[in-house]
């Protein structure tokens, strides 16, 4: 029998989201829900059913809302993190060759209960994939249910029974009866699973329930006769419709063939290494975290990946090179000589580390030809190795071809090679050219850039990995221990595939004048100015953090001694099953938020929700935060201390994000908060050395001002002009008010409104964030519009362009693609309309503040003995400074970032000095 499986969409990405840590892949997108629902497609998958579809939930209203306006009113917002995985999870569903299915009007359940009834009639094996209870209902022969995260299974009346104590005709009478406090569905008060289950065992139905509600004794009886008016339309709330109209029936819904090539670029992008090896290996769907490659040589930049190869790549680019090791001065003199003659060449360190402040050099490569290419080994310690041209003779040979800025070098993420040959005396200049950042200014919105994936997708070259030199795991080798001959092939290949990869994109952007442009003009002279950055760090004072830790941990201590109090007895505040047993069994707390599993949750959202109710999940999620503060920061930032500088020394990535944002990590200094006071507490602690002073520079409401220069609102850009507080403006347009009759509560519903609009912010997260009821957000947003309908018509004309152009741009031209803008799904259709809204506002914003770092560090060249430029975060720029050069420093940084772009409105700088961040933000 031909098998039919529905798969409840929403329900994986939830559960998964719920069920695992908050991880991440290597340029920190989150991945832990992605991460939970490739495991369970695998597992779902594994059987090869012939028939199958993904149903998730199309946004907007439906017949549910029309019936009870109150429909789900108390649902949290999809979480950041959550929603950001929600595009990548509809890419790898589709790459894996399953239908995704959205019904406006109505829910994912009713999808799944109409084709599952529909495939039952039809004479298919129906299996329902799911966590949800409200699917019992419709459990019956040939439908079953499947929970693919415990693995149990319900396919008959018995076992309904078994859990739920009812048969699967009486789940719609027994949801009724509990309600539903996810859904917003108030049930009979204090009537839960086993109440309920006792009316129907002894009544038959709902309707029976309700007719003999008057016999029915004791406070239980009242709250019954108290819910009757509202329970005929529960039952219908919870009821999964069958009917519903679909376009196509069971047997349209055949599962496809995977697409290979996409699949393998999703899974190396968010780090599915044993996915991937299943994948190129035919053994199907699978998923574990990618391990970090210890040891591995920076000179392929990022871990390897590949995309799929460009149509019609020339086969000559793909030809195996000719290499050579340099082992005398006479080879490395004429390998000098014949690349200052080249005027260009493409170079690569191999190193021992993938710390660019440890690393410790073990040879470089040059190619200034196609399929030729030179390695000198300059650290090959293995017993037996040859012996190799001492390091110091070696680099003061090189030295003056590297810092001659006439000869231009190429490199793939060089920043770090830049890093390298500083650390070892050698301060490169000419560095023109990076293929990386060419990759990235094309197309930001493939999955990876680095050397391995470029080289596949534009060269159709299988290059040789890491690992076929050094081997992996337990056994790889540092490079020092590879052998010459291997290390020759492997890093000269690193030479001669970056300049083949130049030679190609090269002229791809030198076609497209604007992309050219920001490549040319922001990108590439960034580079040195990063490498400065990181080179400089941070000074921070392990002693403050060791302080703020140990009164992190005295208010751990206390919050732990009032919640034992609170309590009236003593429990483990890191278990949730103490604090589940507690909080909804002992104290009688409603479970607002379930678990994955149906469990009420104790996670921030589920404490954030009842914390009105009893102060213990108030002290709970102080607790919580105490704790994360110490062991995120206070606790962890005194280990990242470099030994050598005595500072800390973050990582920037220029290809980090599709709109060009800057990202750091190890550690990642623009996560940590600054709005709450312990959260600011941890920035006292970057401090400035003795006899200098920090200074912090931040752009005011830069994307909101770039919203006003886009849009030519002229309400938006008058507001700007006359330096008014633009959100108290805003109010005032909004509100028909004056300036001075604002309130503070208007004016925080117009902050919400003029920053929530450039993120796609829906009527209902409004009314969430306001705590007001959706009509009235909605009628907030409408009035918004009607006051500037400048910015009404910027979102739609953006919109349309991205639709006929399947592009969006920066004011400086940097280009941002959207490959669903015109899908025929809606959610994803929608969610790639609000990227192309934001993108403009946020990518200009990276550009601009990119531009001023350009600009500081430029001016600063004449004084780097007296002042460095140490952070970026987000909009802000911090420098350390001697004290009597504060002011200059300060006039000079904030005169330059205001420049860095004009606009129509004019850019403002908000500066502050002190002997911390803190002080100086």
């Amino acid at each position: 029998m031909s098998r039919l499986v529905l798969i409840d969409g929403s329900s994986y990405l939830y559960r998964a989201f719920h069920a695992l840590p908050p991880l991440t892949n290597a340029d920190g997108e989150p991945t832990g829900a992605l991460f939970g629902v490739v495991n369970m497609l695998r597992a779902t998958l594994k059987e090869r059913p012939e028939y199958v579809a993904f149903v998730v939930d199309a946004p907007g209203k439906t017949f549910r809302d029309d019936l009870y306006p109150d429909y789900k009113a108390n649902r949290a917002a999809m979480p950041d993190d959550l929603r950001a995985q929600v595009l990548p999870m509809c890419e790898i569903v589709q790459a894996l060759g399953i239908p995704i299915l959205r019904e406006d009007g109505v829910e994912a359940d009713d999808v799944i209960g109409t084709l599952a009834l529909q495939g039952a009639a039809d004479g298919l094996d129906v299996t329902i994939s799911t966590g949800d209870k409200d699917f019992a209902q419709l459990v019956r022969p040939g439908v079953r249910l499947v929970n693919t995260m415990t693995g149990s299974q319900m396919d008959s009346d018995e076992a309904v029974m078994a859990k739920f104590g009812v048969r699967a005709d009486q789940i719609v009478d027994l949801l009724a009866l509990m309600g539903d406090t996810v859904d917003n569905v108030p049930g009979v008060e204090k009537c839960g699973p086993k109440t309920a289950a006792k009316w129907l065992g002894e009544y038959g139905t709902l309707d029976a329930v309700m007719a003999q509600a008057e016999g029915i004794k004791g406070k239980i009886g009242e709250n019954l006769r108290a819910a009757l008016p509202r329970l005929p339309l529960n039952r219908t709330l919870v009821t999964i419709k069958t009917d519903v109209p679909l376009p196509g029936g069971p047997r349209t819904l055949a599962l496809r063939e995977r697409d290979a090539e996409v699949l393998a670029g999703l899974y190396r992008r968010y780090g599915f290494t044993q996915a991937l090896k299943e994948l190129e290996g035919g053994a199907g769907v699978g998923a574990v975290l990618a391990e970090k490659e210890p040891g591995q040589a920076r000179g392929r930049g990022f871990a390897a990946a590949a995309a799929a190869p460009v149509a019609n790549v020339d086969p000559a680019l793909a030809a195996k090179g000719s290499y050579e090791t340099i082992g005398t001065v006479e080879q490395l003199e004429a390998w000098i000589a014949r690349l200052r003659a080249a005027g260009q060449f493409a170079f690569d360190t191999e190193t021992d580390s993938l710390d660019p402040m440890q690393a410790r050099l073990v040879g470089l490569s040059f190619s200034d030809t196609p399929e030729q290419g030179a390695y000198l080994p300059l650290g090959h310690d293995y017993p037996g190795a040859p012996a190799q041209l001492p390091m110091a003779q070696a680099l003061d040979l090189l030295r003056p071809l590297l810092a001659d800025p006439a000869v231009r070098k190429l490199g793939q993420h060089g920043k770090y090679d830049l890093h390298v040959m500083r650390r070892h005396g050698v301060v490169l200049a000419g560095y023109a050219d990076d293929t990386l950042l060419e990759s990235f200014v094309l197309n930001s919105g493939i999955a990876r850039h680095d050397m391995d994936s470029l080289a596949k997708r534009y060269l159709g070259y299988d290059t040789i990995k890491y690992e076929d030199v050094a081997g992996k795991g337990a056994k790889q080798i540092p490079f020092s221990h590879v052998a010459i001959d291997d290390a020759t092939n492997y890093a000269a290949e690193d030479a001669d595939i970056t300049l083949r990869l130049h030679r190609v994109l090269s002229p791809q952007l030198a076609a497209d004048p604007a992309l050219e442009k920001v490549y040319r003009e922001i990108e590439m002279p960034l580079v040195p100015v990063l490498e400065r950055i990181e080179a400089n760090g941070v000074r921070v004072d392990a002693d403050e953090l060791r302080r703020q830790s140990a009164d992190l941990s005295k208010r751990m201590l206390a919050a732990q001694q009032k919640a034992t109090e609170l309590a009236g007895r003593t429990f483990n505040l890191d278990s949730p099953k103490q604090l589940q047993a507690l909080l909804f069994d002992e104290l009688g707390l409603p479970a607002v938020v379930k678990t994955p599993k149906g469990q009420p949750s104790t996670n921030e959202e589920a404490l954030e929700a009842i914390a009105d109710q009893h102060e213990l999940p108030r002290v709970i999620l102080e607790y919580r935060g105490l704790a994360k503060l110490r062991s995120t920061y206070t606790d962890k930032l005194p280990e990242m201390i470099d030994p050598d500088s005595g500072r800390v020394h973050t990582s920037y990535h220029q290809a980090g994000a599709a709109t060009g944002r800057l990202s750091s990590t190890d550690p990642n200094l623009q996560n940590i908060p600054i709005r709450t006071d312990d959260g600011r507490r941890i920035r006292r602690a970057f401090v400035a050395p003795s006899g200098r002073q920090l200074l912090a520079c931040d752009y005011s409401q830069i994307e909101l001002r770039i919203m006003a220069h886009l849009s030519e609102d002229k309400g938006l850009v008058s507001a700007f002009e006359s330096g008014a507080d633009v959100h108290r403006a805003t109010a005032a347009e909004v509100f028909g008010r004056t300036i001075d009759q604002v309130t503070a509560n208007e004016r925080r519903a117009a902050k919400a409104i003029n920053f929530g609009l450039m993120y796609g912010m829906s009527a209902f997260g409004l009314a969430r964030q306001l705590g007001i009821g959706r009509g009235e957000a909605q009628d907030y947003i409408a009035l918004y519009f009607s006051r500037y309908p400048g910015v009404r018509d910027f979102m739609e004309s953006t919109r349309q362009q991205a639709r006929e152009k399947g592009y969006v741009e920066t004011v400086f031209g940097r280009r941002l693609y959207l490959e669903y803008i015109n899908s025929g799904s809606q959610g994803q259709r929608a969610g790639a309309e609000r990227a192309a809204i934001n993108a403009p506002m946020q990518g200009t914003a990276a550009d601009i503040i990119k531009r001023a770092m350009v600009a500081v560090d430029g001016w600063l060249a004449a004084h780097r003995e007296r002042a460095l430029m140490i952070l970026q975060v987000h909009d802000e720029l911090v420098f350390e400074a001697d004290v009597d050069f504060i002011d200059e420093l300060r006039s000079q940084a904030t005169t330059l970032m205001a420049g860095a772009a004009e606009l129509r409105v004019p850019l403002v700088v908000d500066a502050g000095v002190g002997g911390n961040w803190d002080e100086a933000h």
